[in-house]
Parts: C-alpha cells; structure tokens; sequence
C-alpha cells in the first residue's frame, strides 16, 4: 500500500477515536445540528477504519508467522498463514481504496426521471411508456416510492413526456448513469408489414435539489402561466387554470404541471422540477469537464450520447459506453436491471481509481 494512502488510512483512524470522544459527552446533545453531523461523520468513516483494522491485523498475522517459520515443525503452516494474509491484505487494500474514493454528493439524493419521445412517432411514445414501467418495476424492487409528477400522453398509448419522481435510498447512486439516448429495434404494434422499426427516446435523471439553498432561484427570473389542463382529469381538473407552466427566463428552462386539481400543488410540482433541471445543467456541464479526461463518458450527463440499443428480436440489450451485452431483455424490461447498473458503477470506480490511482 502506498505511504499516502496509508498515510490518510491513519488520520481517519485518529478522527474515528476523535469523534468516539465527542459523541460521549453528556451534553453534546444540546446542540443537536452538531451531534447529527458528528453522528453522520462517524458512520461514513467507522466501515472504512475497521477495513484497515483488517488490514493491519493481517499484517500482524505475517508477522507473527514469519517469527515462526525458524521452527521446522511449524514452518509449513506459517507459509500457509503468510499465503493467507496476503491474500486477504490484497483484497482489502482494493475494498479500501474503492471507499476512499471521492463521494458524489448527490449519491443519495431522490431523483426526478423524466423521458422523452424522440425519433420515431408513435412507437417511440409506446417506448417511453415501456421504458417508465421498466424504471417503476426495478423501484418496486428496491423498494422505493415512485410518484407521477407530469405526464403527456400519446394517442395511442405511451406518453410524449413524462417526469415521475422517485424516492429512495441511494436512487441517484444507482440510476444516474442512464441519462443519455434509448435506441429500441423492434416490429411495432402497428406494423402490418412485419418490418423492425428504429426508434428512440431520451431519459433524463436530476437528482432532487434540496428544498432550501441548493438551487437559487429568483422569482424576478420566472414566467408563470396557468391554463385548463387536457386530457383525462373529470370536469373540475379540466374547467379550472389549475395547470401551471414555468419558464426560468435566464436559462430558457420550461417545466408544466397540470396533474393534480391544485393549482398551488401544481406550482410547488413545477418549481421542484425546475430546480433538478438548474441542478442537472450544472452537474452535467461539470461532469462532461471531467470526462474529457477519461476515456469513457459514462458520467457525462450527454442526453445527445446513444447509450444503449434494446434489440426485441434478438432479445438482447447493448451498452456501448461498455461494451455488454445481455440477451434477457425480457427479464430486464420486467425492470430486473441489477445486472446493468452494476456493471455500470463497478466501470466507473474502476475509472475513478485509474484516474486517482497517483493520489492513492
């Protein structure tokens, strides 16, 4: 291990013993901004100083061998503990470095997804529609909330636009990465012919921004409209200005809302979505930045980027931006994307590691 990657190891160690002896004080919780900040603190550092632990105990164990191996009756099993700890020091230097490397703020946020019909008319609105089902079964299976923020539905089925909010540890971590261009290949439901159509759609993922001071917004910068919503809703939904439109004039951004009765709660919909675009405008321009540095643009954020082709005949989905192909298409539209969202992040530490690898 590198002397600066242990040289940081132990200033974390000392910071955990640190924070042990703060969070004993008895009156500490007088001020409970600070002991919830001490507490988060010690749970991000605690995992990664008992790695270390580990990792200096295997240490002791080579040691401990090594003062063995003069005693012939003791010398084969001292190499098979010398061969052991050196092969668990291995490992755990790799696990250590993983969770050195520098955390994506946003990591944990909630996530707006939004997609968008592109090329290919009606098939592409069927799959946008398909695409937010896969997305709403794989949150059921981390069991986390979706909720509909706006919706624009197709004639036929599928929808033109539609933003859903999804709310649940770790969401952004696992799903920022399928920002960019869906392609899809497959024979339409209106196709008489039989021909396998091209189309595609665009998925966008904003991490939420915080309900105060994460995004600034000045209302000077804002148009607002209201207007009659369309489409289903009963008379009332249908009758009243509730929907509402918002433009953010600096950045030519527009957002509208028009699927609850309230207006306000419209509004308050259209300014939550609002702030995660001049959220996600900012993190991508910083994020295509760093990719310029790498190879791959996984974490780039660039919605004009083809990232992916699910092929239906061949039952097979593609990521260029890695190389992988799985034939379970079926499995992963039903929202089984695991596999995928592994691959991709396991990809992306592997770069960060590369590109830190001098730090380390």
């Amino acid at each position: 291990m590198k002397p600066s990657m242990l040289s940081k190891l132990d200033q974390l160690a000392n910071r955990l013993e640190e924070l042990n002896s703060l969070l004993m004080q008895e009156d500490l919780t007088s001020n409970m901004d600070n002991y919830r900040k001490l507490n988060r603190e010690h749970a991000e550092i605690g995992p990664l100083v008992a790695l270390y632990k580990s990792y200096t105990g295997s240490e002791q164990d080579i040691q401990a061998a090594q003062e063995m191996m003069s005693d012939p009756e003791m010398k084969e099993l001292a190499q098979e503990e010398i061969g052991a700890a050196r092969s668990r020091m291995e490992q755990l230097e790799k696990d250590l470095q993983k969770m050195l490397l520098p955390k994506d703020p946003n990591d944990e946020r909630n996530i707006f997804l939004e997609i968008r019909a592109g090329t290919g008319g009606d098939e592409s609105a069927l799959f946008a529609g398909d695409l937010l089902r896969m997305y709403t079964r794989f949150a059921e299976r981390m069991r986390w909330q979706v909720e509909m923020v706006s919706a624009s539905e197709s004639e036929i089925g599928g929808y033109k636009e539609v933003i859903v909010r999804i709310v649940g540890h770790g969401a952004y971590s696992r799903l920022k990465f399928e920002s960019g261009g869906h392609r899809v290949q497959r024979v339409p439901a209106t196709e008489t012919q039989g021909r396998i159509h091209t189309s595609a759609c665009t998925v966008a993922i904003m991490p939420e921004a915080d309900e105060v001071g994460d995004v600034d917004i000045n209302p000077a910068d804002l148009r607002i409209d209201t207007f009659r919503a369309s489409g289903a809703g009963g008379q009332h939904i249908n009758k009243t200005d509730s929907a509402v439109r918002l433009t953010h004039l600096p950045t030519g951004i527009v957002v509208e809302c028009q699927d609850d009765r309230s207006q306000h709660k419209n509004k308050a919909s259209a300014l939550k979505v609002l702030a995660a675009r001049i959220k996600d405008v900012q993190l991508r321009a910083q994020q295509t930045a760093e990719a310029a540095t790498r190879k791959s643009l996984i974490g780039s954020g660039d919605r004009s980027e083809r990232i992916r082709t699910y092929n239906f005949p061949q039952g097979r989905l593609t990521d260029h931006r890695i190389n992988l192909t799985l034939y379970k298409l079926d499995f992963i539209m039903d929202g089984d994307l695991l596999e995928l969202t592994n691959a991709l992040v396991a990809e992306h530490q592997a770069e960060l590691l590369a590109a830190l690898g001098d730090d380390l």
